[in-house]
């Protein structure tokens, strides 16, 4: 009977992405995939060391580990990702129970660790996390959602098939002095065209609809070694981006993140011309402040972000835009504050992911005082939460009497009788469900209400 494996997984896509990788992987070695941590003989953590919530978050849920390991002394616990990368051996100090513990870019050595595993249950660690083109070469074979199980780990990890995720690179050159990930995912180093593109295709092939697009500076797409910003007529990703759009039987593309410093001209008109490309980009802001956005490294002001927006809303209409913002990093005064705000109601995001500055350890900004009060952080917080939440309504009660594109995912979570799927700017929409209805199906929905997080409507025809 073959071992049972199950992956918890925190943090962001590209944690999601190597999941699917490492199960696909799993699976193709004979293991079987379960549902439920009670079931597993394996467990396996993809942690995130991003956020001091999400690290906090793994360690405790392993920790918990230990009693269960207890009453089952063969079940076989492994650590992965970026805090994995970030903590190595002290992990074991803190977690003892532990089997084995693996970097980002050793993921490609997963089986062979837990046949390791498996075998001998033995202790073992890798002191060496490897960045070498031999790694990345093994990591990009691993990335492929091969054939044979690409419907099982969509459903495990997704509960649809009519998505897929793609990485397309790893690693960050930026170093914004808040940001562990270069640290974590080392440098940025592209795949190899030609391989993204088989991997597309291939998920074409098995009815993939929607695919969204990884990378920690996705825009940064092949830039060569050491490069930050873009030459001026010049966008690798850009380029990618058409040869995708190229592939029958995909219908949208979605990518994240991009660094608002990577975006020039060809980038921006070819998301303005390419229909597949769907109609809202996240572009992380971080700060209104230039003078926050210097001590944060960003590498560019609220005016260049700003006309990056208004030269994307100019070549596509009905764009929409996401972001990410820190509030209360280390010196960041009322008028700082202030200037966030504006940039937020002037763009009119239709989400963004709004954080507190916690110091990560190993970073610039960890060396700075954290000197705003947690009170003021959290005010300041719920403030632009406020302005988050005015902007969705206003979105969303304008689509009313509308009629949207949606791609189906599945069955709603809240109510059994309904259906949901996304529009082109990722709005999740409700709607009732006709016979034979599958996911992955792209229908016309005309919208009839709106809260601020959801749409609801009816299908007005099935083509």
């Amino acid at each position: 009977m073959s071992l049972r494996f199950f992956i918890k997984t925190y943090g962001c896509q590209m944690n999601e992405r190597d999941s699917e990788a490492s199960a696909t992987a799993l699976l193709n070695a004979g293991y079987e995939a379960v549902k439920s941590e009670k079931d597993a003989d394996i467990l396996i953590f993809n942690t995130c060391s991003v956020r001091d919530q999400a690290e906090r978050k793994a360690v405790g849920k392993i920790g918990i580990m230990k009693k269960i390991k207890r009453r089952k002394p063969d079940l076989i616990i492994g650590v992965v990702g970026c805090m994995a990368q970030n903590k190595k051996e002290k992990l074991f100090e803190e977690l003892p129970h532990i089997d084995f513990i693996l970097g980002t870019d050793q993921l490609h050595t997963l089986v062979d660790t837990v046949k390791r595993e498996e075998i001998a249950r033995a202790k073992c660690i890798k002191t060496e996390f490897d960045s070498s083109d031999d790694a990345l070469e093994g990591m990009d074979g691993h990335l492929i959602l091969y054939p044979e199980n690409g419907d099982e780990i969509s459903k495990i990890f997704k509960g649809n098939s009519s998505s897929a995720f793609v990485s397309l690179m790893r690693g960050c050159n930026r170093f914004c002095s808040y940001c562990i990930v270069p640290y974590v995912r080392g440098r940025e180093k592209s795949r190899k065209t030609e391989s993204i593109l088989q991997e597309c295709r291939m998920l074409a092939d098995k009815g993939i609809k929607e695919l969204m697009l990884l990378g920690q500076n996705v825009a940064a797409y092949g830039y060569p070694t050491g490069q930050l910003t873009p030459v001026r007529d010049e966008s690798p990703f850009a380029e990618l981006l058409k040869e995708i759009c190229k592939i029958d039987g995909i219908e949208r593309i979605r990518f994240t993140s991009p660094h608002p410093a990577c975006f020039n001209d060809k980038l921006i008109y070819a998301i303005g011309e390419l229909e597949k490309i769907c109609d809202n980009v996240h572009l992380p802001l971080q700060s209104g402040s230039n003078s926050i956005l210097d001590a944060m490294g960003r590498g560019y002001t609220s005016e260049e972000y700003l006309n990056i927006v208004k030269k994307l809303k100019a070549c596509r209409t009905g764009i929409t835009f996401s972001t990410d913002i820190i509030v209360g990093f280390p010196g960041e005064t009322e008028k700082d504050f202030e200037a966030t705000r504006n940039v937020m109601e002037t763009v009119g995001f239709d989400n963004a992911f709004i954080f507190k500055f916690s110091p990560r350890t190993g970073t610039k900004a960890a060396e700075k005082e954290d000197n705003i009060p947690q009170k003021v952080k959290e005010e300041r917080n719920a403030l632009l939460l406020k302005v988050l939440k005015k902007t969705t309504a206003e979105h969303n009660s304008r689509l009313v009497g509308t009629t949207q594109n949606i791609l189906v995912e599945g069955i709603s979570k809240r109510n059994s009788e309904r259906w949901y799927g996304r529009t082109t700017t990722n709005k999740v929409t409700v709607f009732t469900p006709y016979a034979g209805i599958t996911p992955g199906d792209i229908i016309n929905v005309t919208i009839d209400r709106a809260t601020e997080m959801t749409l609801f409507g009816s299908v007005l025809n099935k083509d």
